[in-house]
């Protein structure tokens, strides 16, 4: 059996894993009685941290939130993960996170085993982030909305379109999804009784919390394929299906979210939904992804590859090698 400072430990990294545990659940992972368990919760009571406990049949106990952090009990891979995670946000999309992920990580790398130093050290040297050109959020504006679609709560705010248009919205936000160069809420607009996309980094004014909703089924099956459809098909003029000859994984590592949306067929075929504001990028596009295709739609799309296919075969003509 543990001792007593160690099993008070070891309880405490039980409740970060799990949010609720049954008191006989807890025994058995501690190898103690029930009355030791109870005195050890008490212990833990009495350093300030709030054990919440039901009785009964079904009785057992969680941690709540107090008014002091409890230590973090991390294993070796939590660890290497979470500095990881801190050296990227310090160069990350969300504004004003940076500062503290530098400080936060600077406290971590203090306490970490060598053998974990080791590690950390070894990533470090070799991941090398390319600058980020997209637009920044700020952190407040992003707990804010991750908040209010955890407590199910509206909110209102004044959003800013692509043509420049501001307007503003009633809405149900019901996930964040980033696609590694800006941040989407996928909302219920109350107002447009329909699911919308809208970009973080264009929300603007305060954010105001309202009224509770009752969650929704998420729109295409679920958010991120919801997001994905919804900037890179749906916003523009001309948009394809083309089924392309190659498995859904590999075209999936060839076509980001953001330009595509893609469906597995079978084994060996997939389908792509993507669009583009002129049918010479989306043959561009095509073309470039690597494998055989076929167009579904629309028909002017054939006439333009046939078009580009033509340019392509005149440009390796001997007349027009360099000398």
């Amino acid at each position: 059996m543990l001792q007593t400072s160690a099993r008070l430990l070891r309880l405490l990294s039980l409740f970060q894993a799990r949010r609720y545990w049954s008191g006989a659940e807890l025994s058995n992972e501690l190898e103690v009685t029930d009355r030791t368990l109870r005195r050890d919760v008490d212990r833990l009571r009495s350093l300030g941290y709030p054990v919440h406990s039901t009785s009964g049949v079904a009785g057992g106990y969680q941690l709540g939130s107090g008014a002091m952090l409890p230590p973090l009990l991390l294993d070796d891979d939590e660890a290497v993960a979470v500095a990881v995670s801190l050296r990227t946000a310090a160069s990350g999309t969300v504004a004003g996170i940076s500062e503290a992920s530098v400080r936060a990580l600077l406290k971590l790398e203090q306490v970490l085993p060598s053998r974990l130093s080791r590690r950390i050290a070894a990533l470090h040297s070799f991941i090398l982030p390319l600058a980020n050109a997209g637009p920044t959020v700020d952190a407040a504006t992003l707990s804010a909305i991750a908040g209010a679609c955890r407590d199910h709560h509206r909110l209102r705010f004044n959003y800013r379109n692509r043509g420049g248009t501001t307007s503003a919205r009633n809405v149900e936000p019901h996930r964040l999804v980033h696609t590694g160069r800006r941040w989407y809420l996928a909302a219920w607009d109350v107002g447009r009784r329909d699911w919308r996309t809208f970009r973080v980094d264009r929300i603007e004014a305060r954010l105001t919390a309202s009224s509770l909703f009752a969650p929704r089924k998420p729109p295409d099956g679920d958010f991120a394929t919801y997001v994905s459809r919804s900037v890179s098909y749906a916003p523009y003029p001309l948009r394809a299906r083309v089924t392309l000859h190659a498995s859904a994984e590999m075209v999936a590592e060839r076509v980001p979210p953001t330009a595509g949306v893609v469906e597995g067929i079978d084994e060996r075929r997939c389908m792509l939904y993507t669009g583009a504001p002129s049918l010479e990028i989306l043959a561009a596009h095509l073309a470039l992804i690597g494998v055989d295709f076929e167009v579904n739609e629309p028909p002017e799309l054939v006439h333009e590859i046939g078009r580009l296919a033509e340019r392509l075969g005149r440009a390796m003509r001997p007349s027009n090698a360099i000398p």
